[in-house]
């Protein structure tokens, strides 16, 4: 069979919507998944783009056909994949997100056990390659069940830093119509700081132009923000919410690889060996500031992963 297979990348799946992807392809992705990785339980996530439940539902066909279970965490970013994959014990997780890309595109992020990402060097080709050639059902239908993630999720975050010694202050925060508005209502109630939410409503259509905040003409309306309500600084999340980039009142905009760093003192005592896995352009700021904790830093060939 012949297809358009452009929208494998060497380290996730990106694509125009529908001519590089779409619901057909995504089903025989799903069943390629499961053939390569053995995998018998997937998350599955998708983002706030209009085509996304539509590739994940038919994704989800796919990998329920060759035999493996569906855990359905619905409209979320790409960080709720990798911790629900990892929290769950589950066998893989895949992300149906074109991140900060035009609108009219979609793709997938996928990762194995313990949520290790799956590139080209580590079965993405392999799955590629997979995709055109003829598919049997399995002898066992695999099943579908909705799985709530975001407790446990917030919990997690929780986690990293110690409440007691935050102070009030007022944060500017642009969700870019993507979706980690939904994440920072649910921890607004358990933070005291006085959010200024721009862009906020999840949408598809991305009235206020495609959320990626490292485009210099998308960092306007942060700054602005900051600078009109006196706030300690801004903070603006790409679609899918795995990449931010912040803003401070003194200059528009700190540099992108800060977006790639927690800053080791707003952790707590008890994880100074918790390891940050950066952007390869910020391997030299992250490793910096883990050394003066006794962190530890791995580098990782691609901007996409959890971390625990």
């Amino acid at each position: 069979m012949t297809m358009d297979l452009s929208c494998f990348k060497a380290y996730d799946l990106r694509g125009r919507v529908p001519d590089q992807l779409n619901p057909e392809l995504a089903e025989r992705i799903g069943r390629a998944y499961v053939e390569v990785t053995g995998a018998k339980k997937v998350i599955v996530g998708y983002d706030i783009r209009l085509s996304s439940r539509e590739i994940a539902d038919a994704l989800s066909s796919g990998l329920m056909a060759a035999g493996a279970d569906v855990f359905d965490i619905g409209l979320c970013g790409t960080e709720l994949v990798y911790f629900a994959t990892s929290h769950f014990q589950m066998d893989g997780g895949i992300m149906v997100t074109a991140s900060h890309n035009p609108r009219d595109h979609n793709g997938m992020k996928m990762v194995g056990p313990d949520s290790r990402p799956i590139s080209s060097d580590n079965g993405l080709n392999d799955i590629r390659d997979r995709v055109p050639e003829p598919f049997g059902n399995a002898p066992t239908q695999g099943r579908y069940e909705p799985l709530e993630v975001s407790t446990a999720y917030i919990d997690h975050l929780l986690g990293y830093i110690d409440s007691g010694s935050l102070k009030p202050m007022t944060i500017v925060v642009n969700a870019g119509n993507g979706g980690a508005g939904l994440i920072i209502d649910e921890l607004e109630q358990h933070l005291p700081f006085d959010f200024v939410k721009v862009h906020h409503q999840a949408d598809g259509h991305f009235p206020n132009g495609v959320p990626n905040p490292i485009l210099e003409e998308n960092r306007a309306a942060t700054a602005e923000a900051v600078i009109e309500h006196g706030a300690a600084m801004g903070i603006a999340w790409d679609g899918d919410y795995d990449r931010c980039f912040f803003s401070r009142p003194i200059r528009p905009a700190a540099k992108s690889t800060a977006r790639s760093m927690i800053p080791p003192r707003s952790l707590p005592p008890s994880r100074p060996s918790t390891a940050r896995a950066p952007k390869v352009s910020a391997t030299s700021t992250v490793p910096a500031s883990n050394s003066t904790t006794g962190g530890s830093t791995c580098e990782c060939p691609t901007p996409n992963r959890w971390f625990a």
